[in-house]
C-alpha cells in the first residue's frame, strides 16, 4: 500500500506567519530521492499534477505536491498588496518547504508552466547543492517572448485576434466577447483532452474563486500578460543552471516553440524532447509518452537517457 501524507508547513514573511499545504506521495528517506512539483498559474493548485503519482508507481519515488501561498488549501492573502507577489516569494517558500520536509539535501524539481519558470527561478539563483535535476514542462524563458509569441498564434484566429485586440485596447477584458474569443483560441493551445479532466477543472475553477494570484501576476489571460511578471525573463541565468535540464514542449502549445529554445540554447547540460501531440497538459494529452520521457531521465544514472551539453 502506498503511503501518502499531508499537512501544513508554517512559512515566516516579515512577521507574520502563513501556510503551506503539502501531501507526499510515497516515504520520504526510504530509497531514492523525492521529486518535488510546482503547478502552474500562477494561482492554481496542485490538483492538476496529480497525474504525476505514476512516477511513484513506476519508480518508488516519493512524489511531493503542494499548494503555492495564495493557492488551494494554502493562506490565501485577498488584501496583500501586488508588490508581495513576486518569484522571490515563492522561491523562499519552496526553500522553507524542502527545510520542513528534511529534504533539501537531495531532490528533483519538476514545475510545469509557471512551475517550470518558478524552478528554474528557484535553481538559477539558489547555491542548492541538494538539487539533483530539472524538469521544466511548457515554460517560456521569457515573458517578453511569449507576449511576442502569442501575438503571432493570436494572427491565425483573425476573427478572434480583432475582438481580443480591441477590447485590450479599450481595457474591457471582462467583456464576454473578449473571453471568448480567448477561450476559443485557447481550446486549441492549452488542453485538447476531452472532457476536461477533472483535476485540471479543479484547479481552474480555484482561479475563479480567488483570483488574486492570477490576476496579479499574469493579468486578464495568458494572451496579455500586464501583470507582475510581464518582463520576467530568466534568459541571463540560465548558464547558472548547473543541474541536468529535462526541457518538454510542443509545436501547438500557445508558449511557442521561440519562447521555448533559450532554454536550449543557455543551460549547460540539457535534453530537449518535443511532445507532437500535446499542447499545454502532457500529462493529461500524452500521459504515456510523457511519462515514459519523464523515467528514462529520472533513470539517466541506471543507463537512461544521456543528458548532453547545449
Amino acid at each position: 500500500m502506498t503511503v501518502e501524507k499531508s499537512g501544513y508547513a508554517p512559512f515566516r514573511v516579515g512577521t507574520e506567519t502563513y501556510q503551506t499545504w503539502y501531501k507526499v506521495v510515497g516515504e520520504l528517506g526510504a530509497g531514492r530521492r523525492p521529486i518535488v512539483c510546482l503547478h502552474g498559474g500562477g494561482g492554481m493548485t496542485h490538483h492538476y499534477m496529480l497525474p504525476h503519482v505514476a512516477l511513484n508507481s513506476r519508480l518508488g519515488v516519493p512524489v511531493v505536491f503542494y499548494d503555492q501561498l495564495g493557492n488551494g488549501e494554502s493562506t490565501h492573502l485577498p488584501d496583500a498588496p501586488k508588490d508581495f507577489w513576486k518569484p522571490d516569494l515563492w522561491v523562499d517558500e519552496l526553500n522553507n518547504l524542502l527545510l520542513y520536509l528534511g529534504i533539501s539535501d537531495g531532490f528533483d524539481l519538476l514545475g510545469n508552466s509557471w512551475g517550470g519558470m518558478l524552478a528554474a527561478h528557484f535553481a538559477s539563483t539558489q547555491t542548492t547543492p541538494g538539487l539533483k535535476s530539472l524538469i521544466v514542462s511548457n515554460s517560456p524563458a521569457s515573458i517578453p517572448l511569449l507576449k511576442e509569441a502569442t501575438e503571432a498564434l493570436i494572427d491565425r484566429y483573425p476573427d478572434a485576434a480583432a475582438k481580443m485586440r480591441k477590447h485590450a485596447e479599450a481595457g474591457t477584458f471582462t467583456d464576454p466577447e473578449y473571453r471568448l474569443a480567448a477561450q476559443s483560441i485557447h481550446a486549441q493551445h492549452f488542453c485538447r483532452a476531452h472532457p476536461i479532466p477533472e483535476d485540471l477543472m479543479t484547479s481552474l475553477t480555484s482561479v475563479s474563486k480567488d483570483p488574486t494570484v492570477f490576476s496579479t501576476m499574469v493579468g486578464p489571460s495568458v494572451y496579455h500578460i500586464i501583470g507582475n511578471i510581464k518582463t520576467w525573463s530568466i534568459i541571463n541565468k540560465l548558464n547558472k543552471i548547473s543541474c541536468p535540464l529535462l526541457l518538454i514542449s510542443s509545436p501547438h502549445d500557445f508558449v511557442q516553440p521561440s519562447a521555448i529554445t533559450p532554454w536550449f540554447q543557455g543551460v549547460p547540460k540539457v535534453k530537449w524532447v518535443e511532445l507532437q501531440n500535446s499542447t499545454h497538459m502532457p500529462m493529461f494529452e500524452e500521459p504515456e509518452r510523457y511519462f515514459d520521457v519523464l523515467v528514462a531521465f529520472l533513470n539517466r544514472d541506471e543507463g537512461g537517457c544521456q543528458v548532453e551539453p547545449s
